[in-house]
């Protein structure tokens, strides 16, 4: 009988080693070897041409922004921060900075709020007109601002809000908010209405519940909705050109365009402006790319 069952037993080790799962290298999908089948070349070749197309334009405007007045050298040496002293005491570029991050902060706090209520309201509840809002929000993406000047220039100046700040805030928020509610209520969506009504049954408010159990898992997408409002505020310049006339309540976009004359033009103070500019983009993108394309990605995606 021991001999039976060793016999058996070593019947059965060939059928288990048949059954067993192939390794991690053969399971690989055959896009994964064919990717890997291609030359390194091929790959990094384009992506340099690419790099390179975009950044030549970034250094030709620190090329200009530290190089002396006169200079024809191709290399910033030496080095000088005339220019930027220039446009930041000479051409009030530091009342310019002030104030865009002003208008940057409140647009990127008023769309994550609105957009917050707007995006829950479209994926937790139905209403008979749902469709038709989704679509007119789609719609409205159709539509230029340079078409709305007239209108909202109005508007501001019946509610005596013309070179006011907040006129510029509410005129960004407006145009972000179709694209931020759509990112959001998709974000929503991802999150199981099963978590809420959980926290229902343990006696939290829809509120609370929404508080402490939905938001937090949203940090991607608002970051990603809040950074885009920012940087759209940041670089936008046509509502600051129409609905702020006093120098004092200018934008870094016009105080660039002030920096363009007539008959020449300053290029290294042009430079420099474009620096102080791109700096507070440069440092919002690299801090929150992680999260920001999370967010993006997610609310595409309809849970």
């Amino acid at each position: 009988m021991t001999a039976a069952l060793v016999e058996k037993n070593n019947a059965a080790q060939p059928a288990a080693r048949h059954s067993a799962p192939p390794p991690f290298s053969s399971r690989r999908t055959k896009r994964e070897r064919a990717f890997d089948d291609v030359p390194r070349w091929q790959i990094y070749l384009p992506l340099g041409v690419y790099l390179l197309f975009t950044l030549i334009p970034f250094y030709w405007m620190l090329l200009f922004a530290v190089r002396p007045a006169g200079s024809t050298s191709l290399v910033p040496w030496p080095m000088t921060g005339d220019h930027f002293s220039k446009v930041w005491n000479e051409r009030s570029f530091a009342v310019f900075f002030q104030n865009s991050m002003l208008v940057g902060v409140a647009t990127l706090i008023t769309t994550t709020l609105v957009a917050l209520a707007g995006g829950y309201a479209l994926a937790r509840f139905d209403f008979k007109i749902k469709g038709g809002f989704m679509l007119a929000l789609l719609c409205s993406q159709f539509i230029p601002g340079a078409l709305m000047l007239v209108p909202l220039f109005e508007i501001f100046k019946n509610l005596q809000m013309i070179n006011s700040l907040w006129s510029v805030v509410i005129a960004e928020t407006v145009f972000q908010l179709p694209l931020s509610i759509i990112l959001i209520s998709g974000f929503i969506k991802n999150v199981p209405v099963s978590l809420e009504e959980a926290a229902w049954v343990d006696g939290c408010s829809r509120f609370k519940a929404f508080r402490t159990v939905v938001l937090p898992l949203l940090r991607p997408g608002l970051i990603a909705v809040g950074s885009f409002a920012f940087v759209h505020s940041w670089n936008h310049f046509l509502f600051a050109l129409m609905f702020l006339s006093e120098q004092d309540k200018q934008t870094i976009p016009v105080g660039l365009n002030t920096l363009i004359g007539a008959d020449s033009v300053d290029l290294g103070a042009l430079a420099a402006g474009g620096v102080i500019a791109a700096v507070p983009v440069v440092i919002v993108f690299a801090f929150i790319q992680k999260w920001l394309i999370t967010g993006f990605s997610a609310g595409a995606v309809k849970g």
